[in-house]
């Protein structure tokens, strides 16, 4: 819910509510009021918070719920949060449905798994091969 995103990214930003209102014109018992749920923000101060919290309008109002954590922050503006999946016994995951749909992961197409030291990515192998072989041109052309 918009009050709870509010609550959330203020604190996660340290912020208090007289410094946000402040950063979007507004005074703090207004603000006060969006974070209690008495009253909510118009379309552009959604936007102008959305900026400051470097999310978006969606995310603002939408609570994103994820198993064995419950409800979590916004995704910052580009990322999104699917929820969790499990590693079955041969090692293999179900891509949650909102993924696939979103970059159009289809069953039989090829990924490539790349990671850090604090996780994993796939990348659609034909993107991957794609950008390997512009940085390969750049080094030998």
């Amino acid at each position: 819910m918009l009050k709870d995103n509010l609550m959330m990214l203020r604190k996660l930003n340290g912020y208090s509510q007289e410094e946000l209102a402040e950063k979007i014109g507004i005074s703090r018992q207004a603000y006060a009021k969006w974070e209690s749920g008495a009253t909510i923000p118009d379309v552009e101060k959604c936007g102008l918070l959305a900026e400051v919290y470097g999310t978006t309008i969606d995310g603002l109002v939408k609570t994103e719920t994820v198993e064995g954590m419950g409800v979590v922050p916004p995704a910052p503006r580009g990322k999104s949060v699917w929820g969790s999946v499990t590693i079955n016994d041969r090692g293999q995951i179900v891509i949650p449905k909102g993924a696939r749909d979103q970059y159009g992961l289809t069953g039989g197409q090829r990924l490539i798994v790349a990671g850090d030291e604090v996780g994993i990515a796939l990348i659609p192998a034909s993107v991957f091969e794609e950008k390997m072989k512009q940085a390969l041109d750049l080094i030998y052309n």
